[in-house]
């Protein structure tokens, strides 16, 4: 078998595998999931962080992706806007959505910086900003998310994390804004950050704007990442959630392991996410 004959296999193989294996975890307890409002399943281009835009734009292209967020290293934020408008039709001219970017830090309260990363984000074509801002500059970003009608996504990066180490804790501090402001849950620093995955989606309700998927071996550990799928994470009710709630945002493949060679590892996980979804809509 042609090696990308085998890899187009394994990638089948394990989505099948994964569908007897979830549909008796629906239980009678879960809401039924309407087929027409599937999750839009894709990757956070940081997955590819060391390829090259054409290659990093190739290999979503051979995973079947159709939804991507863009980091600054395959949209660099210091291009000329009509470079960033030109790299925003060559990406939908491959059959991909672009979905957001980031994640981007603010942590000087200044307008016009800030709106320089607005006006890129409008050029990107992203309804979405995956952010990392301090709190004192959530008033102006607040403003800045009416004035251009962008969503912004806080992004919590776990224990580290000085402001947001948890959903809940940029939840807190957005809870009675504008509702575009809302939250970026990155599922793996949610749970080292001791937070229940999918108790987060439930409480952030419709601001969850954005979600960084990955898995660990073990919840505690930010090395022990793994495919998604392979590690402890409750994936199924994670996506029953989403679907539960009508999630409309990105179900975005964080993959930052194997970074010289992801895509084997990637390809698994797409397969299991899109494999689990299929289950559940059954």
């Amino acid at each position: 078998m042609s090696s990308p004959s085998r890899r187009q296999f394994l990638s089948v193989a394990a989505a099948s595998a994964v569908v007897p294996a979830v549909a008796g975890l629906r239980g009678a307890s879960a809401a039924p999931a309407n087929p027409a409002k599937g999750l839009k399943i894709g990757v956070a281009s940081y997955s590819l962080r060391k390829f090259p835009f054409d290659k990093m734009l190739a290999a979503c292209q051979a995973m079947d992706v159709k939804y991507l967020t863009l980091k600054d290293v395959h949209l660099p934020r210091t291009e000329p806007l009509d470079a960033t408008r030109a790299t925003r039709q060559k990406i939908e001219a491959a059959g991909i959505t672009v979905m957001g970017g980031g994640t981007i830090s603010w942590t000087v309260n200044d307008e016009q910086i800030i709106r320089k990363d607005f006006e890129y984000a409008k050029a990107g074509g992203f309804a979405t900003i995956v952010c990392a801002p301090s709190p004192d500059v959530l008033d102006t970003v607040e403003k800045l998310a009416k004035e251009y009608d962008i969503k912004i996504a806080i992004h919590n990066h776990g224990p580290e994390d000085k402001y947001f180490p948890a959903p809940k804790d940029a939840l807190a501090l957005i809870s009675k804004r504008d509702p575009r402001m809302g939250l970026c849950i990155d599922i793996g620093h949610a749970a080292r950050a001791g937070a229940d995955i999918v108790d987060s989606v439930r409480i952030a309700g419709p601001r969850l704007h954005d979600l960084h998927m990955k898995d660990l071996a073990d919840p505690k550990k930010k090395d022990s990442q793994v495919a998604v799928g392979k590690g402890a994470l409750d994936i199924p009710g994670l996506f029953r959630a989403l679907l539960k709630s009508g999630f409309a945002g990105h179900v975005s493949l964080e993959y930052e392991i194997d970074a010289d060679d992801p895509v084997v590892g990637m390809r698994e996980s797409l397969a299991y996410m899109r494999g689990v979804q299929a289950a559940l809509l059954t």
